[in-house]
């Protein structure tokens, strides 16, 4: 699994708009057989930040995906809502497939 994190700080004007803007890629995204999630949080500590939470079953996956046309174009048209250059994190681990259970927590009884 590619497990992959990235925060987007977008300019003020636009980050109330920001999910509505990047619909059509997420679900796009979210569509590509190889994807397990791709889900955006907006930050309690910075209205214009947010954060992606992406997801794909194999490294053939992940190239899939920044390979797609959907890809391509969201890279020609997200910069120019960007206040900053986004911040990523790329973890490979083939023996991962998916989010597993917390072991160090439980919902009460």
């Amino acid at each position: 699994m590619i497990l992959i994190v990235v925060k987007f700080t977008i300019k003020p004007e636009h980050s109330d708009r920001w999910i509505s803007l990047v619909d059509e890629f997420t679900q796009a995204t979210r569509s590509e057989p190889g994807n397990l999630f791709f889900d955006w949080s907006r930050s309690v500590d910075d209205a214009n930040q947010y954060v992606l939470v992406e997801g794909f079953a194999s490294p053939e996956a992940g190239e899939q995906h920044v390979n797609s046309d959907h890809f391509g174009k969201a890279m020609s048209w997200i910069p120019q809502y960007l206040a900053t250059t986004p911040q990523i994190i790329n973890i490979q681990d083939p023996e991962q497939t998916g989010f597993g259970e917390m072991g160090e927590m439980a919902p009460a009884n």
